[in-house]
């Protein structure tokens, strides 16, 4: 060894270190510390939690978080399935540098600040995916690969047949949750749910109204918000519900012009591509605007987004990566996409809801709401994928479709003593804007609206 260098071996080559200048990394976290709602502990504790490790801690973190936390030249990092953690490995001369953030877009402007822009494409960013803990060792070039040891293995099939029980059992974690949240709530904030009168907000709406009330809270902190332009269905539809349950005077339409709906702003704002989550999401800004443009000082939206992955409802035959045993068979195959270590995994967006929930957290982050669906916390999930899905369909499509409304529909009324309404299926963008008016707005394909993503960073 020549005097104060190290000849270090990594994969299988030798490079020159000097020991006199070693390598000096930095972490920069430009997460939102104050945006995280933990409900048992502090954000200090999960932070060392994070930090000491085993990742199955992380599990009994109940809440809304997206953590760092540094030890050494490791840095580790975890998010609920409802919020988007990102990162970045910039090179520089004295060490590397992470970068941590919500958004891409945030982590661009640093680069561009520090002088490292040239560096940067957006698919060089990385998603921290849902339910894992990452390690990322910043130890100099070349980078290892980061650490991913995954934090929630809900049991599959878990349980009996009885729909009774499932049903009782899915809202009733349902609830557990709603209730948390009400208590960690300001006591005279209002409350909006995002309502369409379908499977999930309705149910949402139902457990939301009940809590407050067995917890001693005034209901008339609640409305129900739905989206309604050019005549979509889903007024009339929200409207049914509520008139069914004697409930009308919660519901307030938000009524809004087809020209305001701008892709273009909406793939800026949510930093993807998928036409199906534009579509939702550019749905979820119109709602957002609406609602801040009425109620200046507004906070708190809760929403049924998840409820479809949970239980299984989405149009199989219009996916054509898709069978009825991929979906029965592959653990939480809609939250979290095909998984880490396939093919089809993006490192740059994870997969399944874990990537897609920024339809809904951008939106609402972007008009400054604090939004909160229980159907994406653990307990809930962990109900869900217990589910017997075999034993209850034996593949059959038609009936993994009817199953979701028996189970919801048992649950709400053994929770809340409430009969709910069963609409079919639809999607949010198609019940605020009739179809034919929507694909007239909103007509680009993936590759159109991916050019348009990236030609943002042109």
């Amino acid at each position: 060894m020549e005097s104060g260098v190290a000849k270090l071996p990594i994969n299988g080559y030798y490079y020159r270190k000097s020991m006199k200048n070693q390598y000096l990394e930095r972490l920069v976290d430009l997460t939102e510390p104050s945006a995280n709602r933990i409900l048992n502990m502090t954000v200090d504790e999960a932070r060392g939690r994070l930090r000491r490790g085993p990742a199955e801690g992380l599990r009994e973190i109940e809440g809304s978080f997206a953590l760092v936390a540094k030890e050494g030249k490791a840095v580790r990092l975890a998010r609920s399935l409802d919020r988007p953690l990102r990162y970045f490995l910039a090179k520089r001369h004295e060490g590397p540098a992470l970068v941590v953030a919500h958004r891409i877009d945030a982590i661009w402007q640093w680069l561009k600040q520090e002088g490292f822009a040239a560096q940067f494409h957006p698919s060089y960013t990385r998603m921290v995916p849902a339910h894992y803990l990452v390690e990322i060792q910043l130890v100099g070039c070349p980078d290892p690969d980061p650490v991913c040891e995954r934090f929630f293995t809900p049991p599959r099939n878990a349980f009996p047949t009885n729909l009774q029980q499932l049903g009782e059992n899915y809202i009733g974690a349902l609830a557990h949750e709603v209730k948390q949240w009400l208590t960690s709530l300001p006591a005279t904030e209002p409350i909006g749910v995002c309502f369409s009168g379908g499977i999930d907000s309705g149910a949402v709406f139902l457990v939301t109204y009940h809590c407050l009330l067995q917890l001693g809270m005034n209901p008339a902190r609640l409305k129900a918000f739905t989206l309604s332009m050019a005549g979509g269905p889903d007024l009339d539809q929200a409207k049914a519900f509520m008139d069914r349950l004697g409930l009308g005077l919660f519901l307030e339409p938000v009524e809004t012009d087809l020209a305001s709906l701008n892709p273009l702003e909406t793939i800026r704002i949510v930093e993807d591509y998928k036409s199906l989550d534009v579509e939702s999401a550019t749905m979820a800004l119109a709602l957002c605007r609406g609602l801040r443009q009425r109620y200046p000082d507004w906070k708190f939206l809760i929403d049924g987004d998840g409820g479809d992955e949970n239980l299984k409802d989405y149009p199989i035959e219009e996916n054509p990566e898709l069978t009825i045993n991929s979906v029965v068979n592959n653990r939480l195959l809609y939250q979290e996409g095909w998984g880490l270590g396939t093919i089809k995994h993006s490192l740059t967006y994870s997969g399944g809801l874990s990537r897609s929930y920024t339809r809904t957290y951008a939106p609402a982050h972007h008009y400054h709401f604090e939004g909160f669906s229980p159907f994406t916390r653990p307990r809930v999930i962990e109900q869900a994928e217990g589910i017997p899905f075999i034993a209850l369909t034996d593949y059959d499509v038609e009936k993994l479709y009817q199953l979701k409304g028996e189970i919801v529909g048992r649950g709400v009324k053994a929770v809340t003593g409430l009969e709910m309404p069963i609409f079919p299926k639809r999607r949010f963008q198609h019940g605020a804007v009739p179809l034919e008016r929507l694909r007239l707005r909103l007509s680009g394909t993936d590759p159109e609206y991916r050019n348009q993503f990236l030609g943002l960073y042109a």
